[in-house]
């Protein structure tokens, strides 16, 4: 398939030294992590872990949550130094929703996946009282007939008041999934949120899709989109949109990590159609995110981080991370494995 332009080639761009690590004082896997500001950070991760700074990252306070040892923390979002959601995401009761409103000195468990088929994989919140979270597809009810196939629907959840009660979308508002179609989890970016109502969120495996809702899941759309797809390891993983129109996706098969292919994609028009990008090479991406102060999209994988800047891209890291966020004010991190946080804001400027 041709490469729509969008953005410019990378090749034969000088790639910059990797940024050193903050001290993160754990050695678990890092899959979450939500930048508040340049001060205010959390990151989740393995066996039920989170950290926080308060002080821009010259310390980190790891812990774990009470009784979720067993868990793996994908995403957590957070509002200041003491309210956060974390979601852990895992087959049946595995997938959980855990708050904070005392910087972790509690936490309350929220929310409990009861389908032992369910998996959750990520959530986003429009506001620190409303928020939703999507999880893979499961099995609806029996079609007419002995052999007839289960219908597959996407499992999405929703709050209106702070996580108090979480509430399942009506499975007739949304469209079916394909069978072999899921989303990712890899690193809490498969949902994105804009404004008070819009709604996207990507999808891999069979097919690679974009569903999109503009009333907070009471109705949806969805469309194809030229991400690599075919295999359950590919497809697009994460999703950022910078306004209601203009959006990115970024995947991949994350088997081949290294394997340059269509794993960038944009829209100008909503999430309605997706034109691939020019940006070679490529390879595996877990996570994309916009950063509106600095005019810029940074893109994370387990081999290759770029930033994509006007009709420039460049490489900024060469280490494996899973997960990113980057702040209102314009400060970004990403997480990795055995406690890797690395602070990409230093890397803002072209070379």
């Amino acid at each position: 398939m041709r490469r729509h332009c969008f953005f410019a080639f990378l090749a034969a761009t000088l790639f910059a030294q990797d940024p050193a690590p903050q001290k993160s004082n754990t050695s678990e896997n890092l899959r979450g992590v939500s930048v508040v500001s340049s001060k205010v950070a959390w990151a989740s991760g393995t066996h039920g872990t989170y950290l926080r700074t308060t002080d821009g990252g010259n310390s980190w306070r790891p812990a774990q949550v009470p009784g979720a040892e067993a868990l793996d923390f994908r995403d957590v979002e957070a509002f200041d130094g003491t309210l956060a959601y974390l979601l852990a995401a895992g087959p049946g009761e595995q997938s959980r929703i855990y708050k904070t409103t005392d910087a972790g000195k509690t936490w309350t468990l929220q929310f409990t996946n009861q389908n032992p088929k369910g998996f959750f994989d990520c959530m986003a919140f429009w506001d620190r009282d409303h928020g939703i979270a999507v999880g893979d597809p499961v099995p609806a009810q029996q079609q007419a007939g002995k052999d007839a196939a289960l219908q597959l629907d996407f499992e999405l959840i929703t709050t209106e008041d702070g996580g108090k009660t979480w509430k399942p979308i009506p499975i007739d508002s949304l469209r079916p999934a394909v069978e072999g179609e899921g989303a990712f989890a890899a690193s809490g970016t498969c949902i994105a949120v804009e404004g008070k109502s819009n709604v996207w969120f990507a999808t891999g495996g069979k097919v690679a899709r974009v569903f999109h809702s503009a009333d907070r899941g009471h109705t949806w759309s969805v469309a194809d989109t030229p991400i690599i797809h075919g295999p359950d390891s590919a497809g697009a993983f994460s999703i950022a949109f910078r306004d209601p129109k203009n959006g990115v996706i970024a995947g991949g098969d994350y088997k081949h990590p290294e394997q340059d292919g269509s794993n960038l994609a944009v829209t100008s028009d909503g999430g309605r159609t997706w034109k691939l990008s020019m940006l070679t090479p490529q390879a595996y991406f877990s996570a994309v995110a916009f950063d509106r102060k600095h005019h810029r999209i940074l893109a994370v994988g387990a081999s290759l981080t770029i930033e994509i800047r006007k009709e420039r891209g460049r490489q900024v890291s060469g280490q494996n991370l899973n997960a990113l966020s980057i702040s209102r004010d314009g400060h970004a991190l990403a997480v990795g494995p055995k406690g890797l946080i690395i602070d990409m804001t230093t890397n803002s400027r072209q070379k």
